[in-house]
Order: C-alpha cells, then structure tokens, then sequence
C-alpha cells in the first residue's frame, strides 16, 4: 500500500516576488496619471492665458472703435471742448461698447491707464468704465484750460485718474504699454504722424497701443499692438443744428 503525499500553495519566495511586481506595477500607473494630470493642467492653463490675451485685446478693440465724438462743456470756464485726452500713459475717450453689455450697453467714459504690475514686475493695463449720461457727465472731469505753449490754443486739462476696485485688467506682465495718436503735421504741407501725446483740436485719427511681454514666450500667445481708426467727420468748434 502506498501512500501519495501532495502539496499545493506558494513559496514566501514567490508571494514576495508577486508583491513587488504589483507594487511596481501601481507606481507606474499613479506616476503615468499624475504626469498625465500634470500636462492637462500645464495645457488648460496656456489655453486659458491665450483665450485672456485675445479677450483682452478684442474688448480694446471694440472700445476705441465705438469711439463717441462727445462736445462738452469744461465745468467751472463754459468752454466747449471735444472730450478725449491722449497722453503716453493715460487716455480718456467716450465709447458705445460697455464691458458688461458690449454694444447694447449704454455708451461709456473710459479711462485707460497703464500702472506699476503686482510686485513691481513690468506694467498692467487698466480701464475705469463710468456711464455716460450726457456733456455735463463728461464735462465734469475738466479740470480746467490752460495755454498750450507750443500752439499757443486751449490745452484742457483733466482730473487725475486713480485705480479702484472696480478697474479692469485689459493686459499684465508686460514689458512695456504705451498709446501714440495719429493726426497732422505741424504745416498742411507736412505729412500725417504719430504722437505721443494729443493736444487737438479735435480727435485724432487713429490710435495705437504698443504693448511687448515683459517675458517672451514662443509657446503662448503674446500681446500685439492694436491700431483703430477713428472715422470722426465732425468738429467740436463747430456747433452742429439738426434741421
């Protein structure tokens, strides 16, 4: 009579080996998920950077094209002047988009300034929206007339503008931002050019926005300098009567 003797299980030898490769096996999978997370995450967030970049540079488009030929009067000297200010870092102008309603919304008086960015680091662009209610509405960030030395005309000048909480980032982290207008010559004869700064009359003929990253990245979208005409056929010296 024999006996038969059987054994079945596993060795701690090969439950060992098992473990590890399990074990290598879930590292890899968490490892492949997380750089998987992290490229999403990297690419949702250029996505959105460039989605702000041309949001951005669209709403100043459509501001400076719905450019609003306003006449007010200067409060405190009854001057009539045509409203806008145009400086290098600062501009003033009235508008027929609105941020919050775009062109349905009520016109608008903008204020656009380029200020220090967070942490000192490059500039931002910001725009203050006020409704626009009438020239007196306007009229009343006239702060008064003086001389203009080079042209020996009225030079108005306006209230400082300040940030708020309510101000709007256009741009930030850039280099450098800047507004130059377009209009005549010192003589008839001479041609068209680029000013840093408008003294009138009138409005100017364009404007452009020169903007630059304060750090260039091939990858993301940049911003761009804008260019707008201005297709204003009137004059505010001129006192128009509707017939």
């Amino acid at each position: 009579m024999s006996r038969r003797h059987s054994q079945s299980g596993l060795t701690l030898m090969e439950v060992l080996i098992a473990i590890t490769l399990l074990s290598l096996l879930s590292t890899a999978m968490v490892m492949a998920m997380r750089i998987g997370l992290n490229v999403f995450g990297r690419a949702t967030t250029r996505l959105m950077d460039n989605r702000r970049v041309v949001g951005a540079q669209r709403i100043l488009e459509q501001e400076l094209q719905g450019f609003l030929p306003v006449v007010a009067t200067c409060a405190g000297v009854h001057v009539r002047f045509g409203f806008f200010q145009g400086e290098p870092l600062n501009m003033r102008l009235a508008t027929t988009f609105s941020l919050e309603q775009g062109w349905r919304g009520r016109p608008q008086l903008l204020g656009l300034m380029v200020i220090p960015g967070d942490q000192g680091q490059g500039v931002r662009l910001i725009v203050n929206e006020t409704p626009y209610t009438g020239p007196l509405s306007a009229g009343g960030l006239c702060a008064g007339v003086a001389p203009d030395p080079l042209t020996g005309r009225l030079l108005f000048r306006f209230v400082p503008m300040q940030p708020n909480p309510d101000s709007f980032v256009l741009a930030d982290k850039m280099a450098y931002c800047r507004f130059s207008y377009y209009g005549p010559g010192r003589s008839e004869n001479d041609p068209p050019v680029w000013l840093p700064q408008w003294r009138g009359p009138g409005w100017p003929w364009g404007i452009r926005v020169e903007m630059a990253p304060l750090q260039p990245d091939a990858s993301r979208l940049q911003p761009i300098t804008v260019m707008a005409p201005i297709n204003v056929f009137r004059s505010p010296e001129i006192e128009y009567v509707d017939q």
